[in-house]
């Protein structure tokens, strides 16, 4: 069977050209996505380019996945923050959600307004364990009836409350959904129905919204957001299908122009034995989304985090006695961020770009990892861990067009590794390292719906070995 991946992405789309009984990846291209008119335009340029380099590709069937116009973007409506509020963003996190805006207890109309003005997909409204408090989720419920919204809003929390939530929200003229709690009990998650309904919105309302009918009609399967293809693609590698064995525990940074994503495959467990771990319990496969650091759309978010000094001590760094020296970031990210189908141009862009990336990863990195904490207690000073220890993961894997194209990305990974300057941040101590060289990520997840020791097998084919570089001051 030949397949035809396609990822219509935020700024540029892709295609892999696969022969699933073959040699695998028959041949890769891309063109930037023509989302302001029509996305077609763009499939059509880069499939135009792929036939250039392999002749024309008769295909079998043809996957998609998409985080055009922004992604699958979320807010999230909830009772304790650190309780029923985060489980909601697992949910939407693992179904391939952009968390644009969260909000815990009781709303109010400054709130709605907020959220108005973010234009989400979906709102996601929970709040209470089953048999808890049901007076938050019904307020928020009429505060989000009588608001402007337009989009679907799902109910996840408390089941005595939910249907009442579910009638309160139709009769403000809503479309509303109910999905089983997303925290029925105070220390146990249950994302998954939330998760199957949010793809279910995300097919039957958000592809008609983001302008991708015309590509549906042409696919054999359902479009998927893109991070969940990657995130099916890391449990795949990490897991192993059918007789063919995965490589263990991972770490998988994807770098791209909207957001910077992280996924991560690895059992929770207390850093040391005398390790106090608090929060609620983390889940095996977990992915989470930086929206303020893609290294194109964001690259003035990232250059205010870090500071022009500091990318430009990166960039110096990275490519010491450079003939052209580095490009200056203040006007290196104006120039990105206001044309983020830029390319760079020549070494001294090339190092200012691996410095962005670097800093975006570190930052990511360290979002998603877990934390050590001192905290005194009458039995004296105890470490308490909050998140996911990945000290011991075995394997970092990078993806996106900075480690594919880029020169660079040894040094970029490095940013995602443990750090004696950050000694509480639990990110990997000595993993092995890899690269997708194809960039094709997103294919392996979009293959293996059908075929997963195939996609499994060519994931590990067109990974390639690097050395991590870490640098002093990395992020």
């Amino acid at each position: 069977m030949k397949y035809l991946a396609v990822d219509i992405g935020s700024t540029y789309t892709k295609l892999t050209a696969i022969d699933a009984a073959g040699p695998g990846v028959v041949g890769t291209a891309n063109a930037f996505t023509t989302i302001s008119t029509d996305v077609m335009e763009g499939f059509n340029a880069a499939r135009a380019s792929l036939h250039a380099q392999t002749g024309t590709f008769a295909h079998d069937v043809l996957l998609c996945c998409s985080s055009a116009a922004g992604g699958l973007k979320i807010a999230a409506v909830g009772l304790v923050p650190d309780l029923t509020l985060k489980a909601a963003q697992r949910a939407a996190l693992g179904a391939g959600a952009k968390i644009l805006c969260a909000y815990g207890y009781e709303i109010d109309q400054g709130i709605v307004e907020e959220i108005e003005g973010f234009g989400c997909d979906i709102v996601l409204l929970c709040g209470g364990t089953d048999g808890g408090d049901k007076k938050t989720i019904l307020h928020n419920a009429g505060m989000l009836a009588g608001s402007g919204l337009a989009c679907p809003v799902l109910v996840c929390g408390n089941r005595a409350a939910s249907r009442e939530a579910n009638e309160i929200l139709e009769a403000g003229g809503k479309l509303a959904y109910t999905a089983r709690n997303v925290l029925p009990e105070i220390d146990r998650v249950e994302v998954e129905p939330a998760q199957g309904l949010i793809r279910d919105i995300f097919i039957d309302h958000i592809v008609k919204a983001k302008g991708l009918e015309k590509a549906r009609a042409m696919i054999q399967k359902d479009i998927i957001p893109t991070p969940m293809a990657s995130l099916m693609a890391a449990a795949l590698l990490a897991d192993g299908a059918g007789s063919e064995p995965g490589i263990g525990s991972l770490l998988m940074v994807e770098v791209g122009g909207a957001t910077t994503n992280i996924h991560s495959v690895e059992d929770n467990k207390a850093a040391t034995p005398k390790t106090l771990v608090r929060g609620l319990p983390e889940s095996r496969v977990s992915r989470t989304v930086e929206g303020d650091m893609g290294i194109r759309y964001n690259a003035r978010t990232i250059y205010g985090l870090a500071g022009g000094e500091r990318l430009a001590g990166l960039a110096r760094a990275l490519g010491p006695g450079a003939p052209e020296g580095v490009a200056d970031p203040d006007a290196y990210t104006r120039l990105v961020s206001g044309d983020v189908a830029h390319v760079p141009q020549g070494e001294a862009e090339g190092l200012m770009d691996a410095a962005l990336a670097k800093t975006a990863v570190g930052i990511a990195t360290g979002r998603h990892a877990g934390y050590l904490k001192s905290e005194l207690t009458a039995a004296g000073e105890v470490s308490i861990q909050y998140g996911k220890n990945l000290l011991g993961v075995k394997n970092l894997i990078g993806t996106g067009g900075i480690f594919k194209y880029g020169s660079l990305p040894a040094a970029v990974l490095g940013s995602a590794v443990f750090s004696d300057s950050e000694p509480w941040s639990l990110r990997p101590r000595a993993p092995k390292a890899w690269v997708d060289s194809e960039y094709i990520m997103y294919a392996v997840g979009l293959l293996s719906q059908d075929h997963p020791e195939a996609a499994l097998r060519i994931a590990k084919r067109y990974l390639a070995p690097i050395d991590i570089v870490v640098q002093e001051g990395d992020l």
